[in-house]
């Protein structure tokens, strides 16, 4: 015999015309269910068949109270705001309320915050050149982004914005702090900021201009040691990661020895971008994966074969404002110890967003996933902790007194090699920059003298490298 599942048993028809009319009183989607209940009720009565029918739980329903309590503040305010308030800006309001308090990267994307949003993707847009949050209120710097106006003017990630010009931040959205923060090339907009370790309010000026975001950029720190620093994960970002590396070695003429990849305060961006990243550098293995409510966000990246380096040392240097795509690459070599991670702990953004669009103008970016390590560990508002922890500080050298050695002693041993001239400076204005750019960041020196210290310690590594390439 035939049978559906169900609460309900081969009731009358009265009886179904009594539960339709129950299920409309609460709320369009048990009308629904209800209607294809009746046709399962009118199919097996007429086969001569008991049939069985599940309903919704009404728990999970929205309480018929709380659509009555909606419409009523929504009737309020019509009548009674002091000014007459449009009944399209009521809902758009509703929504980014919905949006808004459920975490600080959901929100509502108006005409206007959709065109923003996809023009930071494609790396080039207008404002101020810094990557923003809302906590507690105030609008967090997240992190500046490199030779931007904010870069320049000494913004830095963590700062706190209290004041944009003479308007209070408190009591904004993001979206109204952004389009506030947007404006004329040229024009000004002053920043007041709390700082950690300030007394009082700082004020910087920034000037205005359009944002042209460089994804990648290499340079040759020594002989032997690439530096690539990603300020951001746009949708090309990891074929220029590629093209960087290949730049590198064919400067240099032959392959590296170490790798540094700088990823401080890089925000984050493009999340297929992170995982082409890190597939350039590793060899297979799981990337990233992502788990949420439905099907479609969750998610498995994995690596190609084929390490492009073929095993050269990697040090990733991350702080604070290293978020989201940042910590997918720094998480994934982490775990596959690809690389050494020093710094200090990332900022712990471990949550995926997915851009819905609701028409040709309007969408919402909700929070639809966390993403997770090959080693399965949810890096959401705890970060990742470096292997060896580098706080930034300043770099001094010390004057001290000369040192008599044996040469300056009367009447000593002449050495083989004495007269012999030590080789003078840097072999060009390049690596000069380098060693000046090293000698200036203590982080990024003591990257380089880690690598230093693996290359003495393994000097075999690259002999082998080069030998199983040919």
């Amino acid at each position: 015999m035939k049978r559906v599942r169900n609460t309900l048993h081969a009731f009358p028809l009265r009886s179904i015309a009594l539960a339709t009319c129950f299920a409309t009183a609460s709320g369009l989607a048990w009308a629904q269910d209800e209607d294809t209940a009746t046709e399962q009720l009118l199919e097996g009565i007429q086969n001569g068949e008991r049939v069985e029918i599940r309903l919704p739980d009404p728990e999970k329903q929205l309480p018929l109270e709380d659509l009555r309590k909606f419409t009523e503040v929504f009737s309020r305010i019509k009548d009674a705001y002091v000014e007459e308030v449009d009944d399209r800006q009521l809902l758009e309001s509703a929504i980014k309320g919905m949006l808004s308090d459920l975490d600080p990267h959901s929100t509502y994307l108006a005409p206007k915050d959709y065109e923003d949003l996809e023009e930071s993707t494609s790396g080039e847009f207008g404002g101020l050149g810094i990557e923003v949050g809302m906590e507690n209120g105030f609008v967090k710097v997240i992190a500046p982004i490199d030779d931007t106006p904010a870069d320049k003017a000494g913004v830095e990630a963590g700062d706190l914005i209290i004041k944009l010009d003479d308007k209070p931040v408190k009591g904004m959205s993001l979206e109204e702090a952004v389009q506030l923060m947007r404006g004329k090339p040229g024009s000004i907009l002053t920043l007041t900021i709390m700082r950690e370790g300030e007394t009082g309010p700082i004020e910087i000026k920034v000037e205005r201009d359009i944002i042209k975001v460089t994804s990648v950029k290499s340079r040759m720190l020594e002989n032997g040691y690439g530096y690539v620093r990603i300020t951001q994960f746009q949708a090309d970002t990891g074929s220029q990661f590629r093209d960087a590396l290949s730049k590198l070695e064919d400067e240099l003429g032959s392959d590296l020895d170490g790798l540094i990849i700088d990823l401080r305060n890089n925000p984050g961006g493009v999340l297929q971008a992170a995982v082409e990243t890190a597939d350039v550098v590793l060899d297979d293995g799981l990337i990233v994966y992502t788990e949420g409510r439905i099907q479609s966000s969750r998610l498995r990246f994995s690596a190609s074969a084929g390490d492009v380096m073929e095993g050269t040392p990697i040090v990733v240097l991350i702080n604070g404002g290293s978020a989201s795509a940042s910590e997918i690459l720094a998480g994934a070599l982490q775990d596959h110890e690809r690389a050494v991670i020093m710094g200090t702990k990332s900022f712990g953004k471990g949550s995926v967003q997915t851009v819905i669009p609701l028409d040709e103008t309007h969408a919402i970016k909700m929070t639809t996933a966390r993403y997770y390590t090959p080693d399965g560990r949810s890096i959401q508002a705890t970060g990742i902790e470096p292997d060896i922890e580098v706080r930034p500080a300043e770099l001094k050298e010390l004057d001290s007194k000369p040192f008599f050695t044996e040469a300056d002693l009367s009447g000593h041993l002449q050495g083989k090699n004495e007269n012999q001239q030590p080789k003078n400076g840097s072999d060009s204005q390049a690596e000069d920059e380098a060693a000046s750019l090293a000698d200036r960041d203590y982080q990024l020196r003591s990257a380089l003298n880690l690598l230093k210290g693996i290359r003495i310690l393994n000097p075999q590594d690259k002999g082998q490298a080069e030998g199983s390439s040919q």
